[in-house]
Formats: structure tokens, C-alpha cells, sequence
């Protein structure tokens, strides 16, 4: 069985989408040819799967003015949308598949949908997030959702409102996972230093997360703690400088032996969701939590109360929960954190082993 992964963005690249793909892909890396539509410059490390990549027409810089990058996404989503999509589907042609797995992210996700290509081929479609905040049109989704012989979503809310909205179709939870034996052993010791980590870029809608944050660490730190704010693959937050507790950056890296050795020497593993656009934290479940909660450390969520991954570590008591942008509310949740921390850590491991492992999910995904 061969399969074609098309997506916007490479299977080495730094984000969640890439891992979750990564995670299901291993071990099955030579079934599995990669096609990217590339919008922006940008060079992917190589990895086992064998990518190709097709660079969308006109392609972006990031140094473009924010003007010059509204004109080139016009010109590259609506001015020479057909052009782009012929490309993807004359590159799909020359690769050798049986099966089409399409992430439905970015505008152009069903350049696959219709096209000769997708003829006697089955459709596999991961939605990973709901249509408006990946880029995708409802049509898209919609096309993709009806058309697909499997559908794969993230969580039972996406599910469900995507039949709510284009009309009831089975559909199947795949999401990441992690090993059992990457499941650690809860240290119920504290250091004298209390590291708090991160891992991914901040985009601007989780700056207001951070700076309550990080009132909140100067304020502990008044109360006699030690602490050290770790940030892996996290760009310069100028009002990180200057703080009374302590700031690690360290650059992205894809070894997963060191990452899992940073995520065991955090005490406090912090999830930041967005409060806007709800549709972000209604429908989807962070890859960063499924690796949160293997590590040795507990799980400070931060983000709206409704939220699916809110619901779930709640539910399950797998996280200390803080819904409000509210300094002190924050500083509350930490200390409770602390007092709480191997209770939260050790359900944490039984809902990781319970409903993400790996193993499991990649047969569901394989064997269907």
C-alpha cells in the first residue's frame, strides 16, 4: 500500500500538524511519499519520508511588508489558483499511491478533491483543526468531508460539528500519541529551581497568555521562588527581558531523545490556548498536550474553560486549569499546581496510555 501525504507544509517542519503526520508515519516511512505546496521560501530538513515539494506561484518572502504579503496571498489564492492547483495535481501524477491522505489546511487542500487523479483512489482526510482557522474555505471542507472514504478528526467535537454543518458522515479520532515507554516515572521531588517549559512559536494571539505569565512568575518569585522559564523553538518576547525569574531560549530541534529529556526536567509544563478565535479551542486538542502528558512533570493549562482540551484534562484531572487572563487567578493555579503535582502528573500518564498510544492509533490508522 502506497500512500501520497498532501499538505501545506513539510513533515520536518516545526509545527503540530508536522508531528502529528511524523507520529503516525513512523516505521512506515517507505509507504509513504510526501507533497508539499510550499506559499513561502523556505528550506525543510530532510527526514526519512521522501518529500517533494511544489512551490506555489507567487511564492512569499518573510521580510515582505505586511502589504506586499496581502498582495502576493491575493495574487497566489485568486489570481493564479488554477495554475497552483495544476501543479499539484501534475506533480500527484508522477508519484506512485494508492491511497490520497489530504491534511485539510490552507486554501488550496482540495486541489486533490476532484481532479483525475483522485480516480480510483481512496480518500483518506485528516481535519486537524476547524476550517477557519487553518486557512481552508468551507468549500473545501465541505467537498473534502463528503467525498472522503475515511475521515479522520481530532476530536469528537470536530466530528460531530462538521456533520452538524455539511451532513452526518462516519468518522474516525486520530490525533497523536506517544509510546509506552515514553510514559515517565513522576518524580515527587522539587528542585530548587522551578523550571517552567515551552515548546513552539508564539503567535500574536497568545502574547497576552505569556505576559500574564509571566506577572505571575515575578510574583512567586517576590514569594520566595526560584525560577526559570524554558522556551525551545520560541522566537525573542521583548517583555521576557528584565524579569526576576530567569529565561532559557534554546532553537528547534526534531531529536526526540532530548526533547523528552527537557519535557522530564520540567516541573511545570505550560499549555497556553488561544481565547480567540473560539473555533480553536471548541474543535481542536494541542499535539503539545499528547506530549505534556507523558513527561515527569504537570500540566498548567491556560485558555478558555470550554475549550476541548480544557474539558478533557479537567474531566480526567490531568492538569491544574487557569480560564482567565487574570494575574492573580494565575498566580493561584501555580501554587495549586505545586501542591497538586503528582496526583495531576500520575493521571496524566493514565490518560495518555488510556486514549493516546501511539501504537494504537497507528494501527486504527494502517489497518482500517
Amino acid at each position: 500500500m502506497k500512500l501520497l501525504s498532501y499538505q501545506p507544509f513539510s513533515l520536518y517542519s516545526n509545527s503540530g500538524g508536522s508531528r502529528i503526520l511524523r507520529r503516525l508515519y513512523q516505521g512506515y516511512e517507505s509507504q509513504v511519499n510526501s507533497l508539499v505546496l510550499e506559499a513561502n521560501y523556505w528550506t525543510a530538513p530532510k527526514g526519512l519520508i521522501l518529500e517533494r515539494t511544489v512551490a506555489a506561484s507567487p511564492q512569499g518572502h518573510k521580510y515582505y511588508r505586511w502589504y506586499v504579503r496581502t498582495c502576493v496571498t491575493w495574487l497566489r489564492e485568486k489570481k493564479f489558483r488554477l495554475r497552483n492547483i495544476n501543479r499539484v495535481q501534475k506533480e500527484a501524477a508522477n508519484i506512485e499511491h494508492d491511497i490520497i491522505h489530504v491534511i485539510n489546511h490552507g486554501p488550496f487542500s482540495g486541489a486533490l478533491c476532484k481532479s483525475r487523479i483522485r480516480l480510483k483512489k481512496q480518500l483518506w482526510v485528516s481535519f486537524h483543526d476547524h476550517f477557519s482557522t487553518t486557512g481552508s474555505t468551507q468549500d473545501d471542507a465541505r467537498e473534502l468531508w463528503k467525498q472522503a472514504d475515511r475521515r479522520l478528526v481530532i476530536s469528537n467535537a470536530l466530528g460531530v460539528e462538521y456533520s452538524r454543518l455539511f451532513g452526518y458522515r462516519n468518522f474516525e479520532i486520530i490525533t497523536d500519541g506517544v509510546k509506552k515507554e515514553e510514559l515517565s516515572i513522576v518524580n515527587p521531588e522539587l528542585n530548587d529551581e522551578l523550571v517552567i517549559y515551552f515548546a513552539g512559536l508564539l503567535h500574536l494571539e497568545y502574547l497576552p497568555l505569556f505576559k500574564a505569565l509571566a506577572e505571575a512568575l515575578d510574583l512567586l518569585v517576590r514569594q520566595g521562588l526560584k525560577i526559570k522559564l524554558v522556551l525551545r523553538g520560541t522566537q525573542q518576547v521583548s517583555f521576557l527581558k528584565n524579569r526576576l525569574f530567569a529565561v532559557e531560549y534554546k532553537s528547534v530541534s526534531f531529536d526526540e531523545k532530548e526533547l523528552k529529556e527537557e519535557l522530564d526536567a520540567a516541573a511545570i509544563l505550560y499549555l497556553p490556548i488561544k481565547f480567540s478565535p473560539s473555533e480553536f479551542s471548541l474543535y481542536s486538542l494541542s499535539t503539545k498536550m499528547v506530549g505534556y502528558l507523558s513527561s515527569s512533570g504537570a500540566i498548567l493549562y491556560h485558555g478558555p474553560e470550554n475549550g476541548a482540551a480544557c474539558l478533557l484534562l479537567q474531566e480526567t484531572g490531568s492538569a491544574e486549569c487557569c480560564t482567565s487572563l487574570n494575574v492573580q487567578d494565575l498566580t493561584k493555579a501555580i501554587l495549586s499546581l505545586i501542591n497538586h503535582r503528582q496526583v495531576l502528573s500520575e493521571n496524566a500518564k493514565h490518560l495518555a496510555e488510556r486514549q493516546f498510544n501511539i501504537l494504537d492509533i497507528q494501527k486504527r490508522f494502517w489497518l482500517a
